[in-house]
């Protein structure tokens, strides 16, 4: 008898992807360097947005194909109407097991409530300073107290862990990264420290530092110790108190990076599947869907897709590879 096929999506590395990330919008109420650079015209038309059943449709069939966790992106997510109602329906497909967020905060004062609500289960927020006034340059908004506002009323919604996302490059002064995991610790947030990657070109004028050494100079600090490995669904090593919970991590896509375990696809807001951040392979799922394909034309463009990820990123070797900007692809 013929060994029986593995189940769900083994792309041609062996590495099974069981995650997908959805961005709702590529529109953002914030300008960081890094991301989106001041003045950016180059938004998708909202007509080729994926509307909110089309996007459960086709998070429906990844399920259906193994992906157990789904994460909704942007752009900001809260910006798009009714993204609490996508969220629900998502968290009802069979199979899906985890529903996170990714969100600058900005909106989530008033939306942490409804989000928990529908089914989300756990938050990242973006905070790169406490100080309001490198904030303020950072992001191109005065708005801080609007983010420690959202946070507080995710903590008030019952979300956790609750994770910051701080992206630190060269120039940024540890006194500031210090502060945040001070912060972090005292609220009972994890902070996770990201280098910047060079995605379009805002994102190749930031020099790279190397966390992991700042992550263990910082963990050796504030009394952490090395968690054990596992933790989450991501890239990111971590460091802990004695409980063994994690409260500091770092990911490194440039010092050191993770593609041998890469488990992640991302969707686009207008259904392209983007096959790896460092790479420009990608599938037209939205134009296929709205071209009539059935779930089974999907499904089967879905495999291809898979079998067709690239091994890893050039982002050291050919960092002007990718001329999509980090908003357009989800993060």
């Amino acid at each position: 008898m013929a060994p029986t096929a593995p189940q769900g999506l083994i792309d041609g590395f062996g590495r099974r992807i069981d995650y997908l990330r959805v961005s709702v919008t590529d529109r953002c109420d914030l300008r960081c360097g890094y991301c989106m650079p001041k003045g950016f015209k180059g938004f998708e038309e909202p007509s080729n947005w994926l509307r909110h059943d089309e996007m459960a449709r086709l998070a429906g069939l990844f399920a259906g194909l193994g992906v157990r966790r789904v994460r909704l992106t942007g752009g900001e997510p809260l910006l798009r109407r009714g993204v609490a109602d996508l969220a629900a329906a998502i968290a009802a497909l069979p199979g899906v097991d985890d529903l996170s967020l990714s969100t600058n905060g900005t909106q989530l004062a008033r939306h942490a409530a409804a989000l928990r609500a529908a089914g989300v289960d756990r938050l990242n927020i973006s905070l790169d300073t406490l100080d309001a006034a490198a904030f303020g340059r950072i992001t191109g908004r005065d708005c801080l107290d609007a983010v420690l506002a959202g946070l507080r009323a995710a903590r008030d919604a019952g979300f956790a862990p609750i994770k910051l996302n701080s992206v630190v490059h060269a120039a940024t002064p540890e006194a500031d990264v210090r502060r945040l995991l001070d912060y972090a610790l005292a609220q009972g947030f994890i902070l996770r420290l990201i280098e910047p990657m060079p995605v379009g070109d805002c994102g190749r004028r930031y020099a790279h530092a190397d966390l992991g050494a700042l992550g263990a100079r910082l963990a050796a600090n504030a009394g952490l110790v090395p968690a054990l490995a596992g933790q989450g669904a991501g890239p990111a090593r971590y460091w802990g108190a004695g409980s063994g919970a994690p409260a500091l991590g770092v990911i490194t896509p440039m010092s050191r990076h993770f593609c041998a375990a890469c488990n992640r696809v991302r969707l686009g807001v207008d259904g392209t599947l983007y096959l790896c951040l460092g790479q420009e392979d990608q599938v037209p799922l939205g134009r296929l869907l709205r071209g009539g394909a059935s779930d089974a034309e999907l499904e089967q463009a879905i495999r291809a897709g898979i079998a067709a990820k690239p091994e890893r990123h050039e982002f050291t070797t050919r960092p002007e590879r990718i001329v999509r900007f980090m908003s357009q692809t989800g993060g």
